[in-house]
């Protein structure tokens, strides 16, 4: 076992361990009080630091440590406008929703958001279908955290023996488990935090999931500052890098298979990912391993990077040779449709684009995403949730400052740290989802300290745990609350309540993992859609329900159909005509702009349709 395999390995077990004990630690402490209260709020007792660190946990997800690192290395420095707003967002949602929905929710012993919506609107027609959006888009939201997450494990443990043979062990027992063209060991990473994760959120409830939160938030924002530092020393400062991204020209991306004139081995060829070649005085990289069988010829096409600075050409062929087992052969290269033979585009927007000819980012869609981050994170149910279990308002004030701060110390130095990534990692624009692991074991060998990967990878690690865990935890409550409690089992026990809610928490994680043995691409934007779905579902109805007095049945199932309709529209139309999940975006602004206004609209003219609610729900929540 290498050093580095097995400090990873150590590393991990570790972690395991504390997250596995907090999980039995908080089981002890809701045996004596009142179960769904306590498994799914913890009792209402957020303090300042469990608050701002399970709400920004939750909201840094595993996009945020592999789909946003890999648009930055994408797309340069107009990630910066893309992102901007979630520094704010806290502010927004916090400000606007926290103390209302913290009174609300003590006054009426709501639980879940549709438990709110039940109430507010004296309706279980809207509570069961705005628990089932919640299920549904968040299972989708919960499939691509579960693949980023297994991807870091297979990067995490993977130089590991030990980790190999398990992988392989676990191919020959059950076959039919590893789907065809899949990696053994991104199956067994993904098993891994399958369990893991399930079986901590199952058996310690929200109390656990809070405490981990609050661990996991200390080793997100300590992994990236520690990166911040490494990358900046490695790539000579931040000047040197933004000279260097100015002479940057897009690269090319294509396919090439390799070639050779006898036939091959009986162990066969193989030719790494990540692998520098020539070819006719152009330079390229693997994107993906290449193999060429037993008795043949030539491998598989793969994917490869033409390198088009040249610059950046005669820094990375200075002083070294490129020896390969065969010779390539190159198929097809692709210019980007914005950006091809031009400089500077790294460092200003719209940014260089694949397929887009206006950009990664035009004028309406930057103006559009600042909009986007603060209504989306405002929207989120899993916010909410957070918004209904704290103890007081000195408690929200003191969380809003604290966790505007935490945002500011994790996204700005990952715009930095993924700029730099452009200059010592160049050439894995086929597959940018992987730029947060290769970076963290760059930065850590030039720094001399290889077992400092393994920290540093936990950050994305410890983002798809504390996103997965809360998820699971809130379709759960919303299935046994909303769904089993209210509407076919009233008087069940507390018993009862218990065992439901660990069976259905364990489904959840099951048909997740399922979803993730097939892992979609596209993760960041199929994040991005549910996250702007959720809000668009919920972000109307809840905030006119808290602040509209005349607010009425009608007007809560308008805006919410309406707006999910219009969001939907826009995707299904830009599914249709592109063929990937991107939208069509009227007057350059993004979908949940558009389905946010339509869920207002829909909100005000279903309001009118019908009379107000009764005098009691209006003294629960406006008295």
């Amino acid at each position: 076992m290498t050093d580095g395999g097995n400090s990873s390995l150590i590393a991990f077990i570790c972690y395991t361990a504390v997250v596995l004990s907090l999980a039995v630690i908080s089981n002890y402490a809701f045996k004596k009080r009142s179960f769904l209260s306590e498994y799914f709020l913890g009792s209402r007792g957020l303090g300042v630091i469990a608050l701002a660190l399970t709400f920004g946990a939750t909201s840094a997800s595993a996009g945020s440590f592999a789909g946003f690192p890999s648009l930055i290395y994408a797309h340069g420095w107009s990630l910066a406008l893309w992102i901007a707003s979630y520094m704010v967002f806290p502010i927004c949602s916090m400000g606007i929703l926290g103390k209302r929905l913290s009174i609300v929710s003590q006054r009426t012993g709501a639980i879940t958001v549709p438990d709110i919506l039940r109430i507010r609107f004296e309706s279980r027609t809207i509570a069961l279908i705005s628990t089932s959006l919640l299920a549904i888009l968040l299972c989708v939201y919960l499939v691509p955290q579960f693949t980023l997450a297994a991807l870091i494990m297979q990067q995490l443990l993977g130089s590991s023996p030990i980790y190999q043979d398990l992988a392989l062990h676990l191919q020959s027992v059950v076959p039919n488990l590893i789907p065809e063209n899949s990696n053994p060991e991104y199956v067994f990473g993904l098993l891994l935090f399958a369990i893991l994760v399930v079986v901590y959120t199952t058996f310690g409830g929200f109390r656990a999931v809070v405490w981990t939160d609050i661990l996991q938030g200390f080793v997100m924002v300590i992994g990236v500052l520690l990166m911040l530092v490494f990358a900046l020393i490695e790539v000579g400062g931040l000047p040197k890098a933004s000279s260097e991204m100015s002479s940057m020209q897009p690269p090319r991306l294509g396919t090439a298979s390799f070639i050779v004139n006898s036939p091959a081995p009986a162990e066969g060829i193989r030719i790494e990912s990540e692998t520098w070649f020539t070819e006719e005085g152009k330079l390229f990289r693997t994107n993906e391993a290449a193999y060429i069988p037993e008795g043949t010829h030539e491998s598989d096409p793969i994917k490869v990077t033409q390198i088009m600075t040249p610059s950046e050409i005669q820094r990375i062929t200075s002083g070294r040779t490129f020896a390969l087992p065969a010779s390539p052969k190159i198929h097809e290269l692709t210019a980007y449709a914005r950006g091809d033979g031009q400089s500077g585009l790294y460092l200003h927007p719209p940014g260089p684009s694949p397929s887009d000819p206006n950009g990664f980012l035009p004028l309406g869609l930057a103006v559009s995403f600042f909009a986007f981050w603060a209504l989306a994170g405002t929207g989120q149910p899993g916010n909410m949730v957070r918004l209904m279990a704290f103890t007081g308002t000195r408690t929200l004030r003191r969380a809003i400052a604290s966790l505007v701060i935490y945002f500011l110390m994790i996204y700005i130095p990952l715009i930095i740290i993924f700029c730099c990534a452009r200059i010592l990692a160049p050439g894995l624009d086929h597959t940018p989802d992987r730029i947060m692991p290769v970076m963290a074991y760059i930065l850590s060998n030039g720094a001399g300290i290889p077992w400092m990967a393994g920290i540093l990878i936990a950050a994305p690690f410890a983002a798809a745990m504390s996103t997965v865990d809360s998820f699971i935890l809130m379709i759960s409550s919303s299935v046994v609350r909303d769904v089993y409690q209210q509407s076919i089992h009233p008087t069940a026990s507390q018993r009862t309540l218990k065992w439901i809610s660990y069976g259905t928490t364990l489904l959840i994680g099951v048909v997740a993992t399922i979803g993730a043995l097939y892992p979609p691409q596209f993760l960041q934007y199929i994040i991005v859609f549910t996250g702007g779905g959720l809000a668009v579902a919920f972000l109307a109805p809840v905030a006119l329900g808290l602040y509209w007095p005349r607010f009425n049945t009608s007007g809560a199932m308008m805006s919410m159909t309406l707006g999910i309709a219009v969001y939907a529209l826009l995707y299904l139309i830009g599914f249709i005509l592109l063929g990937e999940i991107t939208p069509v975006r009227p007057m350059g602004l993004d979908p949940l702009i558009w389905g946010f206004l339509a869920s207002l609209i829909g909100g005000w003219i279903g309001t009118y349709l019908r009379g107000p609610n009764s005098e009691g729900v209006m003294e629960k929540f406006f008295a």
